[in-house]
């Protein structure tokens, strides 16, 4: 399956992924709208503090309620952006964009209380910002994607294989910040693309997880454990030998996880020959 969206809200609840998913974050309009909707929040908060105690608590929450949004819906945008990347996946368990068109239509509606013009005005603005909402981010997935017939038993294997190969390649990327090397952050990252395209094909055919375990942790962690000790080194004396070295070793390190991609997808493409030969053998003996 695809990699779990993380946190609380992940479907198995506390088994969580701290870092990245898998590199997808939300971009473009949707990062700036939910930076807009954060900023929105100080509209509230500004004039809380020249009113009345009544004026401030509902200025104060109305605030704190867009912030929780903002924050929640950017969440929901990275899920998505994950679930979008995948061929299998599963939907989030909590559905973080609706929470957040549901918690801007609680402080639109608490600013119509702030204005006292009754009832309806309030239930009013707190319908008409949550639709906004939908209609500006869009619901979170609703439904599981290319799982019906998967193992759920081997695909929750896969996914903490995953998680524990992300934290790995979220390491490397973090350590080498401190080289100062922007041409070696690029070479990391083309590496972190080879080692997730080989991600995506496990979870694609999870029976292979056995076969690539130890790529998924063992070489990963080494590689993760030499980039801080070089990080460290290359900080310190700009050592060209070093550098050199590293790089053969990520050269090395992404041939061998492209060459495991393509065995792979070889076998898989084999079993399913197998498949295909068995069951046109099985229709000829019903005729």
């Amino acid at each position: 399956m695809a990699e779990r969206f993380g946190g609380k809200y992940s479907p198995t609840g506390s088994q969580s992924v701290t870092g990245p998913t898998s590199g997808a974050e939300p971009r473009g309009t949707g990062q700036w709208r939910t930076t807009l909707l954060f900023l929105s929040a100080f509209l509230f908060l500004f004039p809380a503090f020249g009113d009345g105690p009544r004026e401030m608590l509902l200025g104060l929450a109305a605030g704190g309620l867009l912030v929780l949004s903002a924050w929640l819906t950017r969440e929901g945008l990275r899920a998505e952006a994950a679930f979008n990347t995948r061929k299998l996946a599963r939907r989030p368990a909590f559905p973080r964009k609706i929470a957040g068109a549901v918690l801007t239509g609680a402080a639109l509606g608490l600013g119509g209380i702030m204005t006292d013009t009754g009832v309806i005005y309030p239930v009013l603005f707190a319908l008409v910002g949550a639709g906004l909402h939908l209609l500006s981010f869009g619901p979170d997935p609703l439904a599981d994607k290319g799982m019906e017939g998967i193992d759920t038993f081997q695909t929750g294997r896969v996914a903490t294989a995953v998680e524990e190969g992300e934290k790995y390649l979220a390491g490397m990327q973090d350590a080498i910040l401190r080289a100062g090397d922007r041409a070696l952050e690029r070479r990391i990252a083309q590496f972190a693309a080879a080692a997730r395209t080989l991600f995506r094909t496990i979870e694609a055919d999870p029976g292979d997880l056995t076969a690539a375990r130890k790529y998924m942790s063992v070489y990963l962690m080494g590689a993760r454990d030499a980039t801080v000790k070089f990080a460290d080194h290359y900080a310190q004396t700009r050592d060209s030998a070093a550098r050199a070295d590293y790089e053969a070793l990520l050269a090395d390190l992404e041939t061998t996880f492209a060459q495991k991609t393509t065995a792979f997808l070889s076998n898989n493409r084999s079993d399913l020959d197998v498949e295909i030969a068995v069951l046109r053998d099985r229709l000829k003996l019903d005729h």
